[in-house]
């Protein structure tokens, strides 16, 4: 049993499902192989034992950190899952980050929601949304081929703002690029249900003054 827990430290892999197929293949990070020794109930550092995860098995990378679009001027970077990347066939280093700036596209994207845009995805698959820059300004909108090199650009607010068409010559007048395709956004809840909050998550208690008694 300890020349099998041994092999499968080395392989990065559960001593469980090297021995009987069963449990996940890797285990969590930081895993236990052997328990601490415990000290007034808490383990301390130095006392935690030897981890599954050590320098020949490095934790399993679950997420990555994207770029903002040029366009915006700070130097945050976006954390996005590398479980959506890899379902999405997204390459990272082909993914970018960028804010929702006006409410176009509200009810589905508010209006400061985080987005991921994908630049490896550029040619029009009608009814999409992708990311544009057009004279300069990011744009996110729905994008339709028309006949002749154009496009007509839809928003999901139609109301305040109303569908815009391009010829291909208007396209390369006004600088319109197509930055990628927009695969990931937050979803925001702006909208305060009626019912008030709880007086005692407020710190009201007491805050109301006693009922009169009497007239």
């Amino acid at each position: 049993m300890g020349r099998l827990n041994e092999i499968a430290e080395l392989l990065c892999i559960s001593s469980r499902w090297l021995r009987t197929g069963e449990g996940p293949k890797h285990p969590p990070a930081n895993f236990l192989l052997e328990g601490p020794s415990i000290r007034k109930g808490l383990p301390t550092r130095e006392e935690s034992g030897k981890y599954l995860t050590g320098p020949a098995c490095s934790p399993e990378k679950i997420d990555v950190e994207i770029p903002l679009h040029p366009t915006f001027t700070s130097t945050e970077r976006i954390r996005v899952s590398l479980h959506t990347l890899e379902t999405l066939n997204v390459n990272p280093d082909r993914a970018l980050g960028a804010y929702m700036v006006d409410n176009s596209m509200i009810d589905i994207i508010q209006q400061g929601a985080t987005l991921a845009i994908d630049k490896g995805r550029t040619q029009i698959i009608d009814g999409e949304i992708y990311a544009v820059e057009h004279d300069g300004m990011l744009r996110i909108k729905y994008l339709y081929n028309r006949p002749g090199g154009g496009l007509r650009m839809r928003s999901h607010n139609a109301g305040e703002h109303p569908d815009e068409y391009l010829t291909h010559e208007q396209r390369l007048e006004q600088n319109f690029q197509i930055v990628g395709w927009v695969f990931w956004w937050s979803t925001l809840n702006n909208r305060r249900p009626p019912v008030p909050l709880d007086e005692h998550l407020l710190g009201w208690e007491g805050s109301k003054s006693e009922p009169e008694v009497g007239n």
